[in-house]
């Protein structure tokens, strides 16, 4: 088992915690973090882009012109695609992006996600960030001890007086443990977590 410091919010040693290399000692592997990740930026698309075909455009029923003696080609509708304002030929339509990997495949890119930033040396454990009450000021002040300014929060639930801390403060994300994904902990280049929450995310990720 490897060992992690544990700070206050002053960024001052407190104690240390051991951290399980099941969950922050696994071989990275890019290929399946970059599944997860695709996987996620797919399932965020709205697809909600649509086009109107010939058929669905307004009017277009009566012949411009006559078919012979006007020297212009044939016209049918000016609904035509190759006409200005006319349908649109294979434009794209209302679709479902989402798709889903297997559960064992999304715990193990977690797992690996946690252990890359453990392994740079980018993980950080505080025992508590002390607010009494919502205060961005407060919260930056912790980051600002840690010489943090782009950084991931994961806390054991969800803490209301800590996720509307920061939620004016540019470059941080709250996540309760069952929040806590790929995308975002690749994203942001600091992960900080809250002491309460190791044991919750082996519960998670371990079974």
């Amino acid at each position: 088992m490897a060992v992690c410091d544990v700070a206050n919010n002053l960024a001052e040693k407190v104690g240390e915690v051991e951290l399980k290399d099941d969950l922050f000692g696994v071989e990275v592997k890019e290929c399946i973090l970059h599944d997860i990740v695709c996987m996620q930026r797919a399932n965020k698309r709205n697809g909600t882009a649509s086009t109107k075909t010939r058929g669905e455009l307004r009017g277009g029923g009566a012949k411009p012109w006559r078919q012979k003696g006007t020297g212009r080609a044939r016209a049918g509708t000016k609904n035509s695609p190759v006409w200005r304002g006319g349908g649109t030929v294979f434009g794209p339509k209302p679709r479902d992006f989402s798709y889903s990997l297997p559960k064992k495949v999304k715990k193990l890119a977690l797992r690996m996600a946690l252990s890359a930033r453990f392994g740079e040396g980018n993980l950080v454990v505080i025992d508590d960030f002390g607010l009494e009450e919502i205060k961005t000021k407060e919260f930056v002040k912790v980051m600002d001890n840690f010489e943090f300014d782009n950084c991931l929060v994961v806390t054991g639930d969800v803490d209301t007086v800590v996720s509307k801390s920061a939620g004016n403060a540019v470059g941080y994300k709250i996540l309760p443990v069952a929040g806590l994904n790929v995308f975002d902990i690749l994203k942001y280049p600091k992960l900080m977590l809250v002491q309460s929450c190791i044991e919750k995310l082996e519960e998670r990720l371990m079974v």
